[in-house]
């Protein structure tokens, strides 16, 4: 038999009161927050107490997850992180260590998968899931304790409790960057090799689904002038951008530093529209790459 479930993660402000939830079907759901958490914490707190609850459960887990970092945190980066004592690739420690060395010990032995989903795409379970999670970080919002559910049915032991994570302090990031692991994934990458491969991500439907891992990738003053010609500020791609649903094909024609911390990138894509040439400035910041602008014009 598969367990097959959904978890999400909701913080009203990020932070802000926030709420997790995970949702199998009626009769095997939970939810939980807290007063003051973000929604990572909540994401990562889902699958934690999905895993806890069903641990004496001899099945295969399926999880669907909508966060992409929560999906490469357990499966892609917490062995590199382990290796390196809890550290980042960049030396820095790892965010949400409690909730991470935790999700590290209920991982132990299970036979999981975790499958990706667009969010607020119709997918029944993600769906579920979500509405649970932001009911309980607004019940949290109005002073309120939320519905438990009725947790994993047939537990012989009561649902672990759950104590408000450390949240950052506003001299610190209030979120993980999702790709600050590149490092972890492939420590000996050059510059050149990490802006590639950044930039590569963008064309997957994996991060433009996740709205969460393309502000990641963009600075905050980004800005863009497309193929049409139009202008497109950061909130306005957030806004609007989506999975592309076709292979787009990324040609490297040159990748190199710019100045300081600077790299430009020229390369060739490939789509039914047509070929377009398209070059793209990353800029360093705390370690971590950032694209500040792009262009693209059609190839004559």
């Amino acid at each position: 038999m598969t367990i097959i479930a959904a978890a999400d993660g909701s913080a009203l402000g990020n932070p802000g009161p926030a709420g997790w939830a995970w949702y199998a079907d009626d009769s095997h759901w939970a939810a939980g927050g807290w007063p003051h958490g973000t929604n990572n914490q909540g994401e990562l707190t889902a699958v934690l107490d999905l895993l806890e609850q069903t641990a004496d459960v001899d099945d295969d887990l399926v999880i669907y997850c909508d966060s992409t970092y929560v999906i490469k945190s357990i499966t892609q980066w917490m062995p590199g992180w382990k290796r390196k004592g809890w550290k980042k690739g960049d030396g820095k420690p790892v965010m949400n260590l409690e909730i991470m060395q935790a999700l590290d010990r209920a991982m132990a032995g299970r036979r999981v998968r975790f499958e990706w989903v667009k969010g607020h795409s119709g997918h029944e379970l993600n769906e579920e899931a979500d509405r649970l999670a932001n009911g309980a970080a607004t019940a949290y919002q109005k002073g309120m304790a939320p519905d438990p559910g009725p947790g994993w049915a047939g537990r012989e032991t009561a649902p672990p409790t759950r104590p408000s994570p450390s949240v950052p302090t506003a001299a610190e990031p209030a979120e993980p960057d999702l790709f600050s692991e590149v490092a972890d994934d492939a420590p000996s990458l050059t510059d050149e090799e990490q802006v590639i491969a950044l930039e590569r991500s963008l064309l997957t439907d994996e991060v433009r689904g996740d709205s969460a891992a393309v502000a990641a990738l963009l600075h905050p003053q980004w800005s863009e002038v497309g193929r049409s010609g139009r202008l497109w500020t950061r909130d306005e791609m957030l806004d609007e951008i989506g999975p592309l649903g076709v292979e787009h094909s990324l040609d490297v024609l040159a990748c190199m530093p710019a100045g300081p911390d600077t790299m430009l990138l020229t390369w060739r894509s490939v789509a039914d529209s047509g070929p377009t040439l398209r070059s793209s400035v990353w800029v360093r910041a705390n370690g971590h790459w950032q694209q500040l602008f792009h262009q693209g014009t059609p190839e004559a």
